[in-house]
């Protein structure tokens, strides 16, 4: 963050302060201080308000933005598990769990043989499928540093996802809402087929607020799936160690990232689910303060992420892992519509 200002340009100056501006109106709860009617910062506006800026103003304090969105979407998602009964969570979520399963291993397996049809570089084509069978930068993050990926491969890969992740938050509740999908069908449809779990929480919230005032049920199922898949990591990564150490003679060791904050979702849930009765009337109002200060987060961290797909992050990607990440996007976002439609209630 400490960057000497004479280094700078003009638009970059005034991005500075504008950017802590924008953060504070993207969590100040303007509809809870002043009513419903001033409810105008929702996801979607806040991913487009963050990347509107980052293409006029570029990136001012990239490292704190990277952290902003990694840590407060973890503790938001954290937040949303005290909203949340976990016995109902289960029952409404398992419908989704066989295919989320069979898309993750089918992705991976897919996505592996387009690169080498394409011919992109190994790693990256590794790190691209793996964002997309799983979720997203999560996945990329946590895989990379085993396969032992250098730094443009990592930029490329979390490049191709910002801006499908981006392009998926804004598409996704208008479709969801075209093929008349119930709020069930679309929170299992955008917890497989959107990358990041930040942008399946938003695209949820966004499709509930749209369609569904009132109701939370395709945000809390969408939340609840994807962090499931996201323990997807975990033995992705030790495989990852095994198949890239044997191609490698068997040379090297490796750390294996675990998403504690997943485990930390579920301990929320089941808190809230089994609070005495006697003090829930007490404790449910804390509860309620805690999930409205994780959408409020939520939606601070969309607004991070947005900020972080910069003119110049576009161009580093490149056409071969574009193709390739669409392609895969193409391929699991179809599929699992088509079996959320069929299977799903």
């Amino acid at each position: 963050m400490k960057t000497d200002s004479t280094s700078l340009s003009l638009l970059e100056r005034i991005g500075r302060p504008l950017y802590w501006v924008l953060l504070v109106i993207m969590i100040f709860p303007f509809d809870y201080v002043f009513g419903e009617q001033y409810h105008f910062i929702s996801p979607p506006v806040a991913l487009f308000t963050g990347l509107i800026f980052a293409f006029i103003f570029g990136i001012p304090f990239p490292t704190f933005n990277k952290k902003l969105s990694k840590y407060l979407l973890q503790a938001s998602v954290v937040g949303l598990g005290f909203g949340m009964n976990l016995q109902k969570s289960l029952q409404s979520g398992a419908e989704g769990m066989l295919f989320t399963v069979v898309s993750v291993i089918g992705v991976m397996v897919i996505g592996v043989l387009l690169g080498r049809y394409l011919r992109i570089n190994e790693k990256t084509s590794y790190l691209i499928s793996s964002g997309t069978a799983i979720c997203g930068g999560s996945a990329i993050a946590a895989v990379g540093p085993v396969l032992k990926a250098d730094q443009n491969e990592m930029a490329v890969s979390l490049g191709v996802i910002f801006i499908l992740n981006a392009i998926a938050l804004f598409i996704f509740p208008p479709l969801g809402h075209l093929f008349g999908m119930t709020q069930t069908q679309f929170g299992t449809w955008a917890a497989i087929a959107i990358h990041d779990t930040s942008s399946v929480v938003g695209a949820g919230a966004a499709f509930d607020q749209m369609y569904f005032p009132g109701s939370t049920e395709a945000c809390d199922l969408a939340t609840l799936i994807k962090c499931t898949r996201a323990l997807w990591i975990i033995p992705l990564a030790f495989f990852t160690m095994w198949y890239f150490r044997k191609q490698q003679g068997g040379e090297g060791k490796a750390k294996v990232s675990i998403p504690w904050f997943i485990l930390l979702f579920v301990v929320a849930m089941i808190i809230n689910t089994y609070t005495p009765e006697a003090v829930m009337p007490v404790m449910g109002r804390v509860y309620d303060v805690i999930v409205v200060i994780a959408k409020k987060a939520l939606v601070a961290v969309l607004f991070a992420i947005g900020a972080s797909l910069s003119l110049k992050v576009i161009r580093q990607v490149g056409v071969k892992p574009l193709v390739q990440a669409v392609l895969l996007w193409i391929a699991i976002g179809v599929s699992s519509l088509f079996v959320c439609l069929s299977t799903v209630k």
